[in-house]
């Protein structure tokens, strides 16, 4: 499949030579008593030189040939016959071949040079990042692994002579790990299926105000030196929206407002209706779900609030631990969603997320009322 492809790509190149070279030198016949056929010769050169920075070498060889002959058979006295009477138009001709097939070989070359170094450069980029993600992980996939092991060898170990308060801590500080080790992991999956671009949203109802509280609930160990302020409209439709990815947005933005602000902070979250909000990049549609997350910690650097969403990002001099990729992924399942993510550092300090979805919504108060 892909030879055929290729072939149609390489037969359509040649189609493009020969109508490009055609127009041209059509377009000069009606001003030859005009034009010199020199002028003519330099704009039939700057033809080929032209369509070798966007075709393949063969079909831009082509072109240096039927640029030739059309220059000797239409604009060289005599008209419309391959013989040449002077010397000087026989050499003026052989070196625009010369002088055209250089080029078209020369700029083809170059393009091809330019591509290997954008290839070289893509490669290196994706092994800083391969090696960004193997220093994270060497840490956050570490720390759990190694809890559990050692929670697992003591339990082996000494389980008799341990007392049931100290097997419960210890059974504890094993489930800690395993969620953590398995939010890591549930995040390498994500990026990889954003990737790959496999993420296909399946909408469905959700009450977002239990999905937020079934998060919470989640997150109650990490959330256990912070506190938690909800407020959400009176009343909350039901919104079209797929219930994992959201799951995974609001688990990633207040798991990372647990790990990243002091104890004792508060993460504020509220939960707005507003079906009258015209999205700000996509006019003809209307938001109807708004979700914002805000904390009182220290907030983002200025200078690199506009990185935060980019995938293995760390904001530097933070905490150790973390792959970068909670909010990448966070901002990859909104936009699969249609909504659009922004974040920005409050006036009294923290930083401030906010979510916004063009969602469907369905009416609770009729279904009741009926």
């Amino acid at each position: 499949m892909k030879r055929i492809l290729k072939h149609t790509k390489t037969k359509n190149q040649y189609l493009v030579s020969l109508l490009s070279v055609s127009i041209i030198s059509l377009l000069c016949l009606f001003t030859r008593d005009f034009l010199d056929y020199k002028v003519i010769g330099y704009l039939l050169l700057v033809l080929v030189s032209l369509l070798a920075i966007f075709l393949e070498i063969l079909p831009v060889l082509l072109a240096a040939v039927l640029s030739a002959l059309a220059l000797d058979f239409l604009f060289i006295q005599p008209y419309y016959t391959l013989h040449i009477n002077s010397a000087e138009d026989a050499l003026l001709l052989l070196l625009f071949f010369v002088i055209a097939s250089i080029n078209a070989v020369l700029t083809f070359k170059i393009r091809k040079a330019e591509q290997r170094t954008q290839i070289k450069e893509a490669r290196l980029s994706t092994m800083r990042l391969y090696n960004t993600l193997l220093d994270s992980l060497s840490h956050e996939l570490r720390t759990p692994i190694s809890t559990i092991m050692g929670a697992v060898g003591t339990l082996q170990g000494k389980a008799n002579h341990l007392s049931d308060d100290n097997k419960s801590k210890l059974l504890s500080e094993m489930e800690k790990a395993s969620l953590r080790l398995n939010h890591q992991v549930e995040n390498l999956l994500n990026m990889s299926r954003l990737e790959s671009g496999y993420i296909q949203p399946k909408f469905d109802w959700c009450d977002v105000k239990d999905l937020m509280y079934h998060v919470l609930d989640t997150l109650n160990e990490n959330l256990t030196n912070h506190k938690i302020a909800i407020k959400t409209n009176d009343y909350l439709p039901l919104f079209k929206l797929d219930y994992g990815l959201m799951e995974q947005v609001l688990y990633n933005l207040i798991y990372n407002a647990s790990q990243y602000t002091p104890a004792g902070a508060t993460i504020s979250i509220n939960i707005d209706y507003q079906p009258e909000v015209v999205i700000e990049y996509q006019s003809d549609e209307v938001i109807t779900l708004i979700i914002s997350i805000a904390d009182d910690g220290h907030g983002f650097p200025n200078n690199e609030i506009d990185k935060v969403f980019d995938k293995f990002y760390r904001i530097q001099d933070s905490k150790t631990g973390g792959t970068g990729l909670g909010l990448s992924i966070v901002k990859g399942f909104v936009e699969a969603q249609h909504g659009k993510v922004t974040v920005e550092n409050r006036e009294e300090g923290g930083a401030f997320f906010q979510l916004k979805f063009p969602a469907a919504v369905m009416h609770t108060k009729n279904i009741s009322n009926e």
